[in-house]
């Protein structure tokens, strides 16, 4: 079957991207930026991207005429504003505008799932999708999930989070909420079992796991998997508001995030019937077993996906493209030079394993502290890490960058800055040279806004004098800093 998948970037659509592939179909994935997109070797055969934005119908047109089936697993958790639901029906109508003058014969949607009868403002968006694609001529499968257990979904990382880094939570009064956490690779059971399947279109289905738990025995029971002991703490004066700023400096979330989730979590989302089970019959993990896999998972380092190499954990949201470019007018440039001694592979492996659990090489604590500094101001802080220790995709998270570009074959690796600052920033790292006479290019370029910006650079020259030269040298496997460095405004 042709499948037409959008949100093939996001953590379900590059899971279920294999998943398809391997199960035979010919999948087309709609993106806005396709160096996004990077399939494995044994599958790229049976892969088809097409660029296109769902606010820009025009674009649709690319997609095939012969697809059979759609999923829509595009959603924006994190965005605020007043605009965020009326933009995300118009995505889901310009899609099923398109799909009518197709083949296609089913959409799939993966939802939110709650029992409260006023839904926050996302949840009210996320129903308001459904709706609007049912509202066509298409057949629709709804599948709706509460909260999704799985090595790198943003519900495990922020338990992962909470339990790890506390030994005593003063929590929100929501850890006693109930849901009913399902594991990743039953929901995508589920995605695929519905697929082509007559009796699930048109039809609307809760899937869940096997246990009913509140916030707090899902903690105590992660404590549990971990050999930890945690003291929980419920108290009824944290608001909204500070339940957000909680969970934001403890774990890796955004404050925009961090307030949807408060806001799913204050209500319950328990399934209300059962009838996706004898469609299709599963006995689907259990709370205690997700975490085992997803710790499994992690501990081999095979992370698939990740949420945070979505758009929504950082503030560049708009399309990678125009970031790649590296500006090379009004920007205050700092340049490190260092000749590569030892194995070019060596360097070249430390380029790819910077950041995460490894660190920045120099000067880790001024790091951690710009980190802890930006979390203080509003930004990502360093939490995020990076999905996998040793590979980078374009769009993957590292710390408080964004991987733009990692090319091994040209050795280079673009970087654009999340953080907060007074302009905008890339860092840049590239061996050059010719065999034998390698040298590590590092180039830190910062855009100014205004005179802040300029005060900021300048204010913290002597601190990436010391940075950078200390980070280029150990990279480059050089016992001493680096022997020409440029700083200039150009």
């Amino acid at each position: 079957m042709k499948v037409l998948l959008t949100g093939a970037t996001g953590y379900i659509g590059r899971r279920l991207l294999e998943v398809l592939v391997e199960r035979g179909h010919h999948v087309v994935c709609l993106v806005r930026n396709p160096r996004r997109l990077q399939a494995p070797a044994p599958i790229a055969s049976r892969i088809d991207l097409v660029e296109g934005n769902l606010l820009r119908p025009e674009t649709l047109e690319a997609i095939p005429s012969d697809v059979e089936a759609a999923y829509y697993l595009v959603h924006s958790m994190s965005q605020g504003g007043g605009d965020f639901s009326r933009l995300e029906s118009e995505c889901a109508r310009n899609l099923a505008a398109r799909l009518r003058e197709t083949s296609a014969r089913q959409i799939i949607y993966l939802g939110g799932l709650t029992n409260d009868p006023t839904p926050s403002a996302h949840f009210r968006s996320r129903e308001q999708v459904g709706e609007t694609l049912r509202a066509g001529e298409i057949p629709v499968t709804i599948l709706r999930a509460s909260i999704i257990i799985g090595s790198g979904s943003a519900s495990f990382e922020i338990i992962r989070d909470l339990v790890e880094k506390l030994p005593v939570m003063v929590a929100p009064r929501w850890v006693g909420s109930r849901c009913q956490p399902i594991a990743i690779r039953d929901v995508l059971f589920y995605l695929m079992g519905v697929l082509g399947n007559p009796g699930a279109f048109g039809q609307t289905f809760d899937i869940g796991g096997p246990d009913i738990l509140t916030y707090r025995q899902m903690l105590e029971q992660f404590a549990r998997a971990r050999g930890l002991r945690r003291l929980i703490i419920p108290v009824p004066v944290l608001t909204p508001r500070l339940s957000s700023y909680w969970l934001y400096f403890v774990t890796a979330v955004s404050f925009p995030l961090a307030r949807t989730l408060v806001d799913s979590m204050k209500n319950e989302a328990i399934c209300r019937d059962e009838r996706i089970r004898d469609l299709l019959p599963r006995a689907c993990l259990s709370y205690d077993q997700s975490v085992a896999a997803a710790l499994s998972r992690i501990e081999e380092r095979s992370v698939v996906s990740s949420w945070k190499d979505a758009w929504i954990s950082g503030r560049l949201l708009s399309d990678v493209g125009g970031y790649i470019l590296v500006p090379e007018h009004g920007c205050l440039v700092d340049e490190q030079r260092v000749r590569v001694t030892g194995s070019v592979g060596d360097a070249l492996d430390r380029i790819w394993t910077i950041g995460g659990d490894t660190g920045w090489y120099f000067a880790n604590s001024l790091w951690w502290l710009r980190g802890l500094i930006d979390k203080l101001v509003g930004g990502v802080g360093l939490r995020r890490g990076r999905t996998s220790p040793t590979e980078l995709r374009p769009g993957d998270v590292l710390d408080f960058w964004r991987v733009l570009l990692a090319d091994r074959l040209t050795r280079r690796l673009l970087l654009y800055a999340e953080m907060k600052l007074p302009g905008e920033a890339w860092l840049e790292f590239q061996l050059v040279g010719a065999p034998g006479q390698e040298t590590l290019l590092q180039r830190a370029v910062f855009r100014p806004r205004g005179v802040l910006g300029r005060l900021y650079w300048y204010g913290l020259l002597p601190v990436h004098r010391l940075i950078f030269r200390g980070m280029a040298a150990r990279i480059a496997g050089a016992a001493v800093a680096p022997t020409f460095s440029i700083r200039h405004f150009s």
